[in-house]
């Protein structure tokens, strides 16, 4: 899962999260990656249009997603 993270990060390509938040409720994001810390992730969420963090060890997978969306690219070129 680092790796694809690290993969978002390096190609400024969403890839899309099932993440579980703190009080265990579970959501789809597409996400564009430009900060990685050991515990956690810095990202462009795509949904809610604004940087959030998201704990690693809460996102339940990862993957690049083949939806194509014009922002994206306008978000990625942003960050």
């Amino acid at each position: 899962m680092r790796q694809l993270l690290q993969e978002s990060y390096s190609s400024k390509r969403p890839v899309e999260i099932i993440y579980m938040d703190d009080k265990g409720c579970l959501t789809q994001r597409f996400i564009i990656v430009y900060k990685i810390y050991p515990q956690s992730v810095k990202a462009w969420c795509l949904l809610r249009n604004e940087k959030r963090t998201f704990k690693i060890e809460n996102i339940l997978s990862c993957g690049f997603s083949n939806k194509r969306k014009s922002s994206f690219r306008q978000k990625a070129h942003s960050i």
